[in-house]
Formats: structure tokens, C-alpha cells, sequence
């Protein structure tokens, strides 16, 4: 495995690495990336049991899930560690606990227009339809630790995000992958980039349901240099088809510019700071703002 360690700007045109690690004081942000999971045990048809100390990858990783999606990236992750001992994460097992389990979400309405329209993959759905989020749909916000929790109104400043900063450091991880069985995509990704004066996250998950629906959870941190806390703002939206110009349904990066109005807000938005949380709902208006402070600061 390959590691790189920086310390200030890097260089851009570097080869990818399997690690890196760069310090912009008073974080250290750190990603390691990997293949994908095993799509079943490899040691053994009946897996490799609880007491297994040598189990493998896909046993290790498995979750109370009925199916785990097509492409699983455990080793994925994307880490920032503060100074004062603050602790943020984003990794791919952590955001599938907390797709449903158990019983159909009712959002997922859909499936029997999905069902319909897709009568020639009846073997597939009759699988994948159980009582379970097949959808894989994630509100996985990142994983923390050592943050205080406060309430707070502050917003992530948009215009300082357009501003053309330079990029010190830049990277893209797919958390998970599912095509459900070519009709369609789920996907959670996580992008971090850093400025002179800031850093920038952002954790998506995308759904597409050809011919039914688009959905779109995104979490975004922000965090100016020099400040006590960072900002999060969580959104959680989703569209019929129809409400959608066809040349409009496109991957992520493009389909949320162009229908983000169109969209119909579950969650709601929320704004973490590195360390509050304030939560107000009016059913599916619900509508949360976060920020918080580290114990050290």
C-alpha cells in the first residue's frame, strides 16, 4: 500500500494513492481507498462464523441486511481528527446502518409503479422487494466524536464556496454502488476539498429509478479556518419523474443543479457545526440546524 504524507499544499498532478494524509493545522484529514467487498464468504459456503479470528472481508463487513448493494467499498474512508481529539469519519458501513430493516419505508411507494413498469425483470424484484429499503436510501450524516452539540441559525456561506480559492487537496470516494438490476442507480460518495482558509465536504446519496423517481440526501460541511466550530447542513429530496425534463435526469453532479427546485424536501435542512443541534419538524418539513464545539476549544 501506498502512503503519502503532506504537510501545506500539494502537488495536483500526483498519481493516485491507495493512502494519503496531509496536516492543515489544527486538523489532520486522511483517506485510505480500497476494492470493493466480497460478494459472499470466500472461506466457506456457510460463512465464517462469530468466533472466526481469521474471518474474511465479507464476513467481517456483513450487516443485518437481506442484500448488501452490488459494490461495497469498506476500506473507503475519509477521516478528520482536530487537535483537541474531535473526530469526524465517513466510511461505507456506517451509512448502510442505517438503511431500513426490517419493514418497507414509506417512501418507497414507488416500488409498485417500479413493479409495473418493469414487468420483464419480475424474477429480480420478486428478490429484491422484501422487507427491506432495497433502495439502499441512507441518512447517514458522518460519524463523529468528542463534539458538543449546540443549537445554532448560521448557514454554510454559498458565495464563498463559488469563489475560485486554490485547491490544496482534493479527493472523491464512492462509499457504495447498487445498479439495481440496471434500473436504476444508488450511490453514496463523499467529496472533500481544502482551501487556504477552509475546507468543504460533501456526502451524497443518489438514487435514480428509471421511469419512477430521483432522490438526493446530501450532507455538507464547511469549516473556515481559524474558527471554533463547523457548519453541517443536511438535505434530504426527491422527485417523480415526470416533474423532471428528461434531459435533466442525469448522474448526480448534474441532475441536482438543474431539478433542485422541483424537489420536495423530506428532512428537511440541518447545520452542524463541529460541534450543535437544534431539531424543529412540521411532518415532512421537518427542518434541523447543527453546530457544535470541540471539549479542547
Amino acid at each position: 500500500m501506498t502512503a503519502v504524507k503532506v504537510h501545506g499544499g500539494i502537488d495536483i498532478l500526483r498519481l493516485p494513492v491507495n493512502q494519503e494524509e496531509h496536516v492543515f493545522p489544527p486538523w489532520h484529514i486522511k483517506y485510505t481507498q480500497s476494492h470493493i467487498l466480497h460478494s459472499k464468504c470466500s472461506k466457506s459456503e456457510n460463512g465464517c462464523g462469530d468466533k472466526d479470528a481469521d474471518a474474511c472481508q465479507f464476513c467481517i463487513h456483513t450487516l443485518e441486511l437481506p442484500h448488501m448493494p452490488d459494490m461495497v467499498f469498506p476500506n473507503n474512508i475519509l477521516t478528520l481528527k482536530h487537535q483537541d481529539g474531535a473526530f469526524i469519519q465517513f466510511n461505507a458501513l456506517d451509512a448502510l446502518k442505517t438503511v431500513s430493516n426490517g419493514k418497507i419505508n414509506v417512501q418507497l411507494a414507488c416500488a409498485e409503479a417500479w413493479k409495473e413498469s418493469r414487468s420483464e425483470s419480475s424474477e429480480y424484484l420478486e428478490e429484491k422487494v422484501k422487507p427491506f429499503d432495497w433502495t439502499f436510501t441512507t441518512t447517514y450524516t458522518g460519524t463523529i466524536s468528542n463534539f458538543e452539540i449546540q443549537e445554532t441559525n448560521e448557514r454554510i456561506d454559498v458565495d464563498k464556496l463559488r469563489r475560485r480559492d486554490k485547491i490544496l487537496f482534493y479527493h472523491d470516494l464512492t462509499l457504495f454502488e447498487d445498479e439495481l438490476h440496471d434500473n436504476g442507480i444508488a450511490v453514496c460518495s463523499v467529496k472533500i476539498r481544502v482551501m487556504p482558509s477552509s475546507f468543504f465536504i460533501l456526502l451524497r446519496y443518489f438514487l435514480r429509478i428509471d421511469g419512477v423517481m430521483l432522490r438526493i440526501n446530501d450532507t455538507r460541511l464547511y469549516h473556515e479556518f481559524g474558527q471554533e466550530y463547523l457548519l453541517r447542513e443536511y438535505t434530504s429530496r426527491e422527485a417523480k419523474v415526470e416533474e423532471i425534463r428528461k434531459d435533466h435526469i442525469l448522474e448526480p453532479s448534474s441532475s441536482i443543479e438543474h431539478t433542485k427546485d422541483l424537489y420536495k424536501e423530506l428532512s428537511g435542512c440541518a447545520t452542524f457545526s463541529y460541534f450543535q443541534q437544534q431539531s424543529r419538524g412540521k411532518g415532512l418539513g421537518m427542518e434541523n440546524d447543527v453546530r457544535g464545539r470541540g471539549d479542547g476549544d
